[in-house]
């Protein structure tokens, strides 16, 4: 289901509903610092979306190929994602257009392979967003569990002022 900013929400059936500008949270939240992407999307549900009421907001968890339809209709998506970079755990990462990669041979988390073949397969069909933008961060623990760890808790707020620097700068909000 999506949210956008009125608080309703709509069917992404087909993705016919879909919006223009989509933020999507990516992640598994039984294994702690993957569930990022989730718990910062929640987090902008609650307490964003008024300042955003053309952005659309999606809990896409580990959804994988069933966002294909999601992605293929907007024109803006912003990612947000535990990634694995092999840097300290809570460093905040971002990645832009070409630099997100399409396919799993590089894998930056559990669920991503499944993810980047939906950004190949929109890519292929010539339907990736205009605007691609991934905020991640580097993951302290994939252990099971449904809490961030401390060190990426402390980096979540980091992630939502930077998403809404994005969409103001997207949305001219």
């Amino acid at each position: 289901m999506v949210t956008n900013g009125s608080g309703s929400s709509t069917s992404s059936q087909a993705g016919r509903d879909a919006p223009k500008v989509l933020v999507l949270g990516l992640g598994n939240l039984l294994n702690s610092d993957e569930g990022l992407g989730v718990h910062a999307v929640r987090a902008l549900q609650a307490d964003r979306t008024v300042a955003f009421p053309q952005v659309s907001f999606l809990d896409g968890g580990t959804l994988g190929l069933n966002l294909l339809p999601l992605v293929e209709e907007a024109t803006a998506l912003l990612l947000i994602d535990c990634v694995d970079a092999g840097l300290s755990p809570g460093t905040v990462i971002e990645l832009s257009g070409d630099e997100i990669p399409r396919y799993s041979g590089v894998k930056l988390s559990q669920h991503q392979t499944t993810f980047q073949e939906v950004l190949g397969l929109a890519e292929i069909r010539a339907a990736l967003p205009e605007r691609l933008h991934l905020i991640g961060v580097q993951p302290d623990s994939l252990e099971l569990g449904t809490e961030l760890s401390p060190v990426v808790q402390d980096s979540l707020e980091r992630v939502l002022k930077r998403v809404e620097e994005i969409l103001r700068s997207w949305t001219k909000a």
